[in-house]
């Protein structure tokens, strides 16, 4: 039993929610108080900064949220499962980079794109874009002219199997119009109203022919430092080095003069990574700038195929790097290598997977006797393939379901894989179609894309309680603003419609409730190419309502403070905002 107290409740930027009541026993106010009665609401407590995410909170704004253009709707008179929200349990303030993605080198100039741009800075204003890639960044020359190459630059290299091949170096200063220069990638940031993350050519200190190829390949990384001039934060050395596809995971060691092992270990790239870090720190402190610097880890328990070089990896490369990262980076592709997966088997992976990871790398890093750090993944997609599943509004559900599960868990930064690849017929990791599509315009946004504007346009600024009970098919991520109003993802796996309560824990409910229902359409079997949006769907075979920015949302008075209901349809989405009393 509480002891009955008067209080008046004053918490900064959340304040909101809140005002001078009379306590009593009752933990569970009465949802439609009358005159006499009181109600408690438990003040918020904003959460220690975990140290997963630290520093990228760094520029975290409070958000208030803005009523869109709307339509009446009725809200489900009946409810069923119950998804219980309480917005005084913060789990903790959203980072903006958490909807970050991937460009590469392979997706033309593109700046010239005015609907790519308007849809990218729709999407991504204010997060990061990651450049040049995944694996071409470890044959990446950001300051070379096409096709010249660096003197201590073999011609060719040395793939896992022993063999060689030629060595298909990309260029920075290449103004052709199938690739993304640098300078192009600055423009896209600038156009869009992004920020950078960059990855740095770590396999030219394996394979350079010099006498110090580590040193060399951290002078190139300092110089790009020093050319970027404040202009990104956020860099990392190398990518998936420990993975045997990657350039510099076996070098020629006739060419080799420091002495370096054939294969590319965790403690030598560690080594290596503090020889990076200390050149770039200091053309930053020459530019007068605060760099961030990561390292690559492996993120999950090595499988009985895994080579040496993975098993070893992170036991490695933690003691070997020591302190000197900032941020340990990881990715992670969901579903088993090449299946043609099934819709619950992908849908089953955001949580289980995610929260492994996470907790496999904090342990790695803990057992290493280090601190825990941010820890990003920066790339994120599925491997599925022979459906379409890529480029289906499965994928979508996926997009938003890997988004709720990496705030619960507490990653600093997720950046989607990528922003346009290749058709592939429909194994295709792009957000966009970048024209080879048969019947798609080109950039045309793929389903992926409007769950994760949805998901952004309805989210508030903290990541809350959420907990459902009474349907295992439902996922529920919920936040609050600043503004008072509580925003709300809701994920249905299943493939029958759902109504569910939408109950709250020390918030009334009042005004109206604004969401849009994203669903996919009859094409394509259980992966659907489509994504209706409010009723409103794409004029050609894939994709999305080209208005999506202007369809208007449901709009529904709230007749009970304490709960809302709401029908989520089978394998949908809805992303819904509920006003406050």
């Amino acid at each position: 039993m509480k002891t009955i107290i008067n209080f008046c409740v004053v918490v900064l930027a959340v304040s909101t929610f809140f005002s001078c009541k009379k306590s009593g026993s009752d933990p569970n106010p009465n949802p439609n108080p009358g005159p006499g009665d009181t109600t408690v609401f438990e003040p918020p407590v904003e959460p220690p900064l975990a140290n997963s995410i630290g520093f990228f909170l760094n520029d975290w704004q409070p958000k208030t949220f803005t009523v869109p253009a709307t339509m009446s709707a009725s809200l489900p008179p009946v409810g069923g499962p119950i998804v219980e929200i309480n917005p005084s349990a913060i789990i903790t303030k959203i980072p903006r980079s958490i909807l970050s993605n991937n460009a590469n080198l392979w997706m033309t100039q593109i700046v010239t794109e005015n609907s790519l741009m308007n849809d990218i800075n729709n999407l991504h204003t204010g997060n990061l874009i990651r450049f040049p890639g995944g694996s071409i960044s470890d044959v990446f020359f950001w300051n070379a002219q096409n096709h010249v190459n660096p003197a201590d630059a073999p011609d060719s290299l040395v793939r896992a199997n022993g063999t060689k091949t030629p060595a298909g170096y990309w260029y920075g200063k290449n103004s052709e119009s199938w690739t993304l220069s640098v300078d192009n990638y600055y423009n896209l940031l600038q156009q869009t109203g992004n920020k950078g993350l960059i990855t740095i050519n770590y396999g030219y200190a394996r394979y350079g022919t010099g006498t110090n190829p580590a040193s060399s390949a951290a002078h190139l990384a300092a110089d790009w430092v020093r050319y970027d001039n404040g202009r990104t934060k956020y860099w990392e050395i190398g990518n998936e080095n420990y993975g045997d596809w990657e350039a510099g995971y076996r070098i020629d060691l006739s060419q080799n003069q420091d002495g370096q092992t054939e294969y590319v270990s965790g403690q030598l790239y560690g080594q290596h990574f503090k020889v990076f870090a200390d050149s770039m720190r200091k053309a930053a402190l020459e530019v007068g700038s605060t760099i961030y610097i990561g390292a690559v880890m492996y993120e999950s328990a090595p499988q009985s195929w895994s080579t040496p070089t993975v098993v070893n990896w992170n036991s490695g490369l933690l003691p070997g790097a020591g302190s000197s990262p900032d941020f340990y980076v990881v990715h992670n592709y969901y579903t088993p290598y090449q299946t043609n997966a099934s819709v619950g088997e992908i849908l089953a992976t955001p949580f289980s997977v995610t929260q492994t990871m996470m907790n496999y790398v904090q342990q790695q890093i803990s057992n290493a006797g280090l601190a825990i750090k941010p820890i990003v993944l920066d790339e994120w997609n599925i491997f599925s393939q022979g459906s379409m599943q890529q480029v289906s509004n499965i994928n979508g559900l996926h997009a938003t379901m890997v988004l709720g599960e990496s705030l619960k868990n507490k990653f600093g930064l997720t950046a989607r894989w990528d922003l346009a690849n290749n058709w592939d017929n429909g194994n295709d990791h792009g957000m966009f179609s970048q024209g080879n599509e048969p019947g798609v315009a080109k950039w045309t946004p793929r389903p992926a894309f409007y769950h994760m504007y949805y998901f952004q346009k309805m989210m508030g600024d903290r990541l809350v309680s959420s907990t459902v009970t009474g349907n295992s098919n439902i996922y529920s991520y919920a936040s609050s603003y600043t503004s008072g109003q509580l925003g709300v993802a809701l994920v249905n796996t299943g493939s029958s419609s759902a109504n569910l309560q939408v109950k709250f824990k020390n918030f009334a409910a009042g005004g109206k409730a604004y969401w849009y229902t994203l669903v996919g359409s009859n094409d394509n079997g259980d992966f659907s190419r489509k994504v209706i949006v409010n009723g409103s769907g794409p004029g050609q075979v894939a994709g999305g309502p080209s208005d999506y920015a202007n369809v208007k949302a449901y709009a529904a008075t709230i007749t009970n403070s304490n709960a809302v209901n709401v029908t989520v349809p089978g394998w949908g989405a809805v992303y819904i905002v509920i006003e406050k009393d």
